[in-house]
């Protein structure tokens, strides 16, 4: 029998929203206006491996006996009955309302597990009103955003408790799962200046002349995928037209070309930056790996027509010294010397991605994360601001493809550049994240007595 979920609060607290999220389609109407839900809206609903139905219901309101107002809770009263566990909703953004408070009671009489969902939270503002759920005596609340998709990570977990079967079920089939991601193909795009060896790289890699070579720069116009089977894994690989100056782009087929080569470092997962042995780390070289970082994309430096290179004895530990001095941003990321020409580091490269590939997509621990960032803090502690110390509360990871991290602190304006440095890099060496952007994005902690003050005043 399917696991069933009510979600229950007061009206316009986004619970048909929450609804229309976890069931992946919009079956419930949403609107800024209290009260739109007044039947019961059943669904079945997805989160991750978690398969369960959920109730929509209308918003808990008291009314006179016989008022529609009242069918509506005798509604909601009896999709409680029907569930196995709550889903209590508050809105963040405004905080605890009696109403709130007198129908936690409501839920706690009902004798069934309860989370507790601070809906909204995202922005300055939510983070007061997540704090003053702790007050409803629920557990602690989870903070989430149905509108933008925020938090559903811990609500997985939440979900994960409720559901001992299915989570054990999960984790008997996470190879099964593994085994069908890595038969997904990784999308690959190669870029770099004109004439930099990007036909001829990929023409090794399948071994046949698939795509046309030249001495003359600027062959490639299109850009043209390729499937590629390496070692068992799938890799779907897009050669791309040189990418110049802006300034030397003058007709108006390269323009197109150039947009086709951006549109597939846009959609790909892994960016080979490939520049000539001869002339690397040119100032268009540079840019082009500073899109790439901009895109969020990992990225794999491949230094081409390394046949042509005499003395190579060394230079591999200089390529990498010279990657980390002139691409700081991408601190880490691998230098691989290649020939298309004859086949040489081919291996190397193709390791370098599935590396690469596997580093994006990783999330750290919350316990790891925030035993690093204490002693982060504690190390190198943040600077005064105008004679005020900046006070950083957490940290949380917020997503991969990159690895993304909001800082909850005061003052975010204030934060110099050079420590979030400090603590991107610090990121990178603790937790194995060479090569991938990092974000680290700031957010202000609310202040819980701001709105009180304000009422005295």
């Amino acid at each position: 029998m399917a696991f069933t979920i009510a979600i229950i609060g007061r009206p316009n607290v986004g619970k048909s929203t929450l609804f229309n999220r976890l069931v992946g389609q919009k079956l419930a109407l949403v609107d800024d206006e209290p009260g739109v839900t007044r039947d019961r809206r059943e669904g079945e609903a997805k989160l991750g491996d978690l398969a369960f139905t959920i109730i929509d219901t209308a918003g808990l309101d008291e009314g006179p006996k016989g008022s529609l107002t009242a069918r509506m809770q005798e509604q909601t009263e009896t999709a409680i009955k029907l569930s196995d566990a709550l889903m209590f909703v508050i809105d963040a953004r405004v905080g605890l309302t009696p109403a709130d408070r007198a129908f936690a009671d409501f839920a706690r009489k009902a004798n069934k597990p309860v989370l507790l969902l601070a809906n909204k939270s995202e922005g300055r503002h939510g983070e007061a009103g997540a704090l003053e759920a702790y007050a409803l005596g629920l557990g602690d609340p989870i903070q989430i955003s149905a509108e933008h998709g925020e938090g559903l990570g811990d609500l997985y977990e939440a979900l994960r408790e409720l559901l001992p079967e299915q989570a054990e079920e999960a984790e008997a089939g996470t190879e099964e799962m593994e085994a069908e991601a890595s038969t997904r193909p990784i999308r690959v795009a190669i870029v770099g200046r004109p004439n930099a060896g990007k036909s001829t790289l990929i023409n090794q890699l399948i071994g046949e002349e698939r795509l046309l070579t030249s001495a003359e720069a600027g062959t490639t116009r299109d850009s043209v995928a390729v499937e590629i089977d390496w070692e068992g894994r799938l890799f779907r690989v897009f050669d791309t037209a040189g990418l110049r100056r802006r300034s030397r782009i003058e007709e108006k087929l390269e323009k197109l070309s150039v947009a086709d080569a951006l549109r597939a470092v846009r959609f790909a997962e892994v960016v080979v930056l490939m520049m000539d042995a001869q002339h690397r780390f040119e100032e268009q070289d540079l840019r082009i790996a500073d899109l790439i970082e901009r895109e969020g994309r990992a990225i794999v430096i491949a230094v081409s027509k390394w046949d042509l290179m005499e003395g190579k004895g060394g230079k591999i530990a200089q390529l990498r010294a010279d990657a980390d001095h002139w691409l700081p941003q991408v601190a880490g990321a691998p230098v691989v010397a290649v020939s298309g020409l004859t086949g040489e580091g081919i291996d190397r490269l193709m390791e370098a991605i599935v590396q690469a590939y596997a580093i994006w997509n990783k999330r750290v621990p919350t316990s790891a994360l925030n035993r690093w960032f204490e002693q982060a803090i504690q190390a190198n502690p943040p600077p005064a601001v105008s004679g005020r110390r900046l006070k950083l509360n957490y940290i949380t990871q917020t997503k991969a493809r990159p690895p993304s991290f909001v800082l909850f602190c005061s003052r975010a304006d204030a934060v110099p550049q050079s420590y979030l440095r400090y603590l991107t890099n610090s990121l990178r060496a603790v937790f194995g994240l060479p090569g991938t952007p990092v974000r680290i994005t700031l957010r202000e902690k609310a202040n819980p007595f701001a709105h009180k003050r304000k009422r005295l005043s």
